[in-house]
């Protein structure tokens, strides 16, 4: 078992109520706290402050205005509204893709309401590929390029995705 993956099942044995990484339970997403973006003034032990956090969702071109950030050691909380359901677990797993980051409790309201997303913990041999066959049935890889774009701006490339880190899996309409 990778240190991720061992990093992961310990989290979860001690607090059996908290969702495994990249599941949702009642506004909350577990993340693998040790990998993501590094940001100003977080480590392996703690999330970046809320300004820092606030400077990585406008570099992604997040639109959190109407969101108000928190953080408590390695636990962030956004509140407030987001334009979309898209664009509240956008904002949700960009911060919960950087270190130090274990859980993100999202009570973000959207102003216009969609089926909510899966999220899936990416691991080590994984593709997009993979995962759209994994998560939508096989025949299926070639969407792909759905999970790709629900992720962006966050996914530059559909290669470019790491263990550990947790997407958007959006229903298929």
């Amino acid at each position: 078992m990778g240190l991720r993956r061992a990093a992961v099942r310990e989290a979860s044995l001690v607090e059996s109520r908290w969702p495994a990484a990249g599941e949702r339970f009642m506004g909350l997403i577990n993340f693998v706290k040790n990998v993501g973006a590094s940001i100003f003034g977080g480590s392996e032990a703690k999330a970046a402050p809320a300004d820092e956090l606030k400077k990585e969702l406008d570099k992604h071109g997040l639109d959190a205005s109407g969101v108000k950030i928190e953080v408590d050691g390695d636990k962030v909380k956004v509140s407030g509204t987001a334009a979309s359901t898209e664009q509240a677990e956008k904002i949700a797993i960009a911060l919960g893709n950087t270190k130090g980051v274990q859980t993100v409790q999202n009570d973000i309201k959207p102003v216009t309401a969609a089926p909510e997303s899966k999220f899936y913990t990416v691991k080590s041999g994984d593709t997009l590929w993979a995962i759209a066959e994994a998560q939508y049935g096989k025949g299926h890889g070639a969407k792909y390029d759905v999970i790709f774009q629900a992720n962006r701006p966050m996914l530059t490339h559909p290669d470019k995705i790491y263990p550990g880190q947790v997407l958007r899996i959006p229903p298929l309409s």
